[in-house]
């Protein structure tokens, strides 16, 4: 489980990072309302690991960040809007990210970049230019160069959050997924995830798909 004392101090640190002189309000309060939100029962997949996951490759890409700071910001607030059952959780993430970060005192220029970052987050395609979007997008898709065993939870988390959704529709939606992912020229667009991630996530998607399209045994 995710010391949330540590995530708690990790926060503070990127929004008085992103605020720069002149500080603002006491970081805690913003700190426990998204540790409540990555906290909720609907996720799986979607947790404070998730969250430590994605902070903890931002800090091994910082470097190829115009703006690390905003970056963590970026994806402490990127699923903090999470119902598997709505297509606008980037959006409604984003939205709050706008009203969060302006409260809490972040300049306009640098809190508009942490929404724009949420919703590049639909696409996962940054521009070739795009620093930010790139560190973040790589931190969020690395989970795809997993070991074996943790690709296989990981994959088992995400079915468990659309338990609602009937094995075949949730099948050919995974695939499509998968299609739109292994269709992109790179998975990652940092020097770092293309050497290190890039073919491990590759084999663990073309296996996923694989498997995905094998007709399922009837029972017997």
């Amino acid at each position: 489980m995710a010391d949330t004392d540590v995530l708690r101090a990790r926060f503070a640190r990127a929004l008085e990072g992103a605020r720069g002189p002149g500080g603002g309000p006491d970081p805690a309060p913003y700190a426990d309302n998204l540790l409540g939100r990555w906290r909720e029962p609907q996720r799986h997949y979607h947790t404070l690991a998730h969250l430590t996951a994605v902070l903890d490759r931002v800090d091994t890409l910082e470097e190829h960040a115009d703006d690390p700071d905003v970056v963590r910001l970026a994806a402490w607030f990127h699923d903090a809007v999470y119902l598997p059952d709505r297509s606008e959780n980037e959006e409604r993430s984003a939205r709050l990210a706008e009203r969060a970060l302006s409260e809490a005192g972040v300049p306009a220029e640098r809190t508009s970049e942490v929404a724009r970052l949420v919703r590049l987050t639909v696409t996962h395609d940054p521009a070739d230019d795009d620093r930010n979007g790139q560190v973040l997008c790589d931190a969020d898709l690395a989970v795809l160069a997993s070991p074996p065993s943790a690709y296989a939870a990981y994959t088992a988390a995400v079915r468990e959050e659309y338990h609602f959704v009937p094995n075949d529709v949730f099948r050919e939606g995974r695939a499509d997924v998968l299609r739109r992912l292994l269709g992109l020229p790179h998975l990652f667009r940092t020097p770092h995830g293309q050497e290190h991630w890039e073919a491990t996530a590759r084999y663990n998607l073309r296996g996923e798909l694989e498997m995905l399209s094998t007709p399922a045994m009837p029972p017997a």
